[in-house]
């Protein structure tokens, strides 16, 4: 009897053990779909169709149709029927700019893509319509943890030539470690879209911890009639619109923007404008400079030969190389 017993009981417990192991298994594969479901909402499901590489040939309705854009693909492009234009055709779309590269658009569309398919998070939305679809947010194109962040407000005012001018721009400055945001605004209205950028504004130092942003030194950087908001912004911050926080920009980066508002407490200003632009004066542009400079505020000023308006980041012309110049302005005037 006690050879049985000793013989059931070795058998009973390699039982328990194979019992305990297909539970540990089988708990471990439960945990591991959690896992992977929660993935699974932070990045689109990857796909033969998802891993599409965009090109200046891609459908408009292509891109804004990818799943990486899904919930805020509206905000990608100008307001306005897509329906059979391609990326080469954006420049249609975009009167009041220069300069607009297909090829660029697409390595930054491109570049967002792949932030989204490493489950990173990159849209935050402001203001929604009554269907849900974002009509103002922030793109966040990341830099260095903790380092300070930059705001870069696109111009066209009837339009928001985020593509040309904002997403370039970001991507540039997220590739010298800064925290760069595009917002996209309410178009149409100053008021709506100062009352947009001051919100952002907020939305960030409210944020900043889980963002990793530094809010000391921010700076404000706009083209055309979004330098125009930016510089508002500088001159009387965020509460003359509607927002909440009282820290004001440490530098205001200007592209073509005929404004000659000045309040007396600007922060440190830089401006650039070619000497062939048609709709922001360039004496304008550069007497505001004086008269900032007359009043003890750092400012400086670029004229470019040979450019038009709304050159954007301006790669292959002689603008070339101004946002770099821009952003040794902004840091060296950082307090």
């Amino acid at each position: 009897m006690g050879s049985i017993g000793s013989e059931y009981s070795a058998k009973n417990g390699a039982q328990m053990q194979r019992r305990n192991f297909l539970s540990s298994v089988f708990a471990a594969l439960v945990a591991a779909k959690a896992v992977n479901a929660e993935e699974r909402k932070l990045s689109p499901e990857v796909s033969e169709e998802t891993k599409t590489k965009f090109d200046e040939n891609t459908l408009l309705d292509k891109i804004k149709d990818d799943p990486a854009f899904s919930d805020y693909s509206n905000l990608l492009f100008p307001r306005g029927r897509t329906n059979g234009l391609r990326l080469r055709d954006e420049s249609r779309r975009l009167p009041y700019h220069s300069y607009v590269m297909p090829k660029e658009s697409a390595e930054v569309l491109n570049y967002m893509k792949d932030e989204v398919l490493k489950g990173k998070k990159i849209f935050y939305p402001l203001k929604t319509a009554s269907n849900g679809r974002p009509v103002a947010g922030l793109f966040f194109f990341r830099g260095r943890p903790d380092a300070p962040f930059a705001i870069i407000f696109s111009g066209g005012f009837q339009y928001v030539g985020a593509i040309h001018e904002g997403f370039p721009i970001a991507k540039f400055l997220a590739g010298k470690g800064i925290n760069a945001f595009v917002i996209v605004y309410r178009d149409g209205s100053a008021q709506a879209a100062c009352d947009d950028l001051a919100q952002g504004i907020d939305f960030i130092f409210d944020h900043a911890k889980e963002l990793e942003v530094s809010t000391k030194n921010y700076s404000l950087w706009g083209g055309s009639a979004g330098a125009r908001m930016a510089a508002y912004l500088g001159s009387y911050g965020a509460t003359e619109f509607g927002g909440k926080t009282k820290q004001r920009p440490s530098a205001v980066i200007m592209e073509y923007t005929g404004h000659s508002d000045i309040s007396g407490s600007e922060p440190a200003t830089y401006a650039v404008v070619g000497d062939q632009d048609g709709i922001a004066s360039p004496w304008t542009m550069e007497q505001r400079i004086k008269r900032l400079k007359a009043q003890g505020t750092q400012a400086g000023f670029r004229l470019i030969r040979g450019m038009p308006h709304g050159f954007g980041l301006g790669t292959g012309t002689p603008a070339e190389g101004w946002a770099k110049e821009a952003l040794d302005f902004w840091l060296k005037n950082s307090k």
